[in-house]
């Protein structure tokens, strides 16, 4: 009898040291189900890289409302200027992982810093995790109501016969229109004087007062001078044609089949935010996009909605590095 009442305690020790083993094993799967079904309990930032009124800034303002109205809690926007994004970016990869700190992620702060920078203090790939994307726009080939180049093939035929002697005007040097307009002079085999002015509206100027031959810009500064006709748009730079100007080609339509671009913005987090809290994010992120009212606010400013996957946005990160690198190196535009 004492061998098996030895034999019986020792298996009872046994199943409550499985059965405890079980539970430890269970805990941070429990753990990670409050996280998500909790979060968020406090109000979320929303570190941008940015000055406030810009294409980015007013998107993410948006969204931050559909979010805040969809999850309860207040998403705020905390804008941090500086160094084309990078100040800001550091400030989100030092950020506790816990989904209240995100960062305003962007084709010109993520993509173009890693080719305009000698180096920098965090890694776009590995310091953070991306949640998904809220919308892209494209650029469109601008010209005034006098000019005589009426298509983009007018534009390259033009440029072939007289390299380097048409002035093609865009934002700054290492913006986002600026490399656009040097990766078209890679793709259509053409050499043109890429011009840079300090901000969109200096553009405008320039092209409708006939002091650049073309510009590149975003659509947002030049949809209210289309209808009228003093600004004409030659193509838009997108794979497909914006919702709103269905009668405007692509780049790749007017002769330039090999060339497709566009700007895109969403959202990211430092890395190694609990998964369960990127997808979270994620869904409320395609559900805010998919509202009607917010699609149309939007459109309006020259943008579309889009949303994707973590990993889609992190393959979409991935490849627009190794383009924007390439084109920025082939520009020869020097590094800060």
């Amino acid at each position: 009898m004492k061998n098996n009442d030895l034999i019986s305690k020792r298996r009872r020790s046994l199943l409550g040291a499985l059965g405890a083993g079980a539970a430890t094993l269970a805990a941070p799967a429990l753990v990670r189900a409050q996280t998500a079904a909790t979060y968020p309990n406090k109000p979320v930032r929303i570190i941008i890289g940015y000055g406030a009124g810009g294409t980015g800034d007013v998107t993410m303002r948006l969204l931050a409302q559909k979010l805040t109205e969809r999850m309860g809690q207040q998403f705020i926007i905390d804008n941090r200027p500086g160094a084309g994004g990078v100040v800001a970016s550091q400030v989100v990869a030092t950020s506790p992982a816990d989904g209240y700190t995100l960062l305003f992620v962007a084709t010109g702060n993520f993509t173009m810093t890693p080719g305009l920078f000698k180096s920098l203090p965090f890694d776009p790939v590995k310091d953070f995790e991306m949640i998904g994307l809220s919308g892209n726009f494209g650029f469109a080939l601008i010209v005034n109501d006098k000019s005589k180049i009426a298509s983009v093939q007018d534009f390259v035929a033009k440029a072939k016969a007289a390299p380097g002697k048409l002035n093609v005007a865009t934002v700054a040097a290492g913006t986002a229109q600026y490399l656009a307009a040097e990766y078209f002079k890679s793709v259509a085999g053409i050499n043109f004087t890429t011009v840079p002015f300090k901000t969109s509206g200096d553009v405008v100027a320039a092209v409708r007062a006939g002091d650049v031959d073309l510009g590149f810009e975003t659509l947002a500064p030049i949809l209210s001078f289309l209808p009228s006709g003093q600004l004409k748009a030659l193509a838009v730079t997108d794979p497909v044609r914006f919702p709103t100007l269905p009668k405007v080609p692509t780049v790749k339509e007017s002769g330039v089949p090999g060339y497709a671009v566009y700007a895109w913005n969403g959202l990211g987090a430092p890395a190694k935010t609990p998964r369960d809290i990127i997808d979270k994010l994620n869904a409320e992120i395609k559900a805010s996009v998919a509202s009607p009212d917010l699609q149309k606010k939007m459109l309006d400013m020259g943008i579309v909605p889009k949303s994707t996957t973590p990993e889609e946005m992190s393959a979409l990160l991935k490849h627009d590095i190794a383009l924007w690198t390439g084109v920025i190196e082939k520009a020869k535009i020097e590094k800060q």
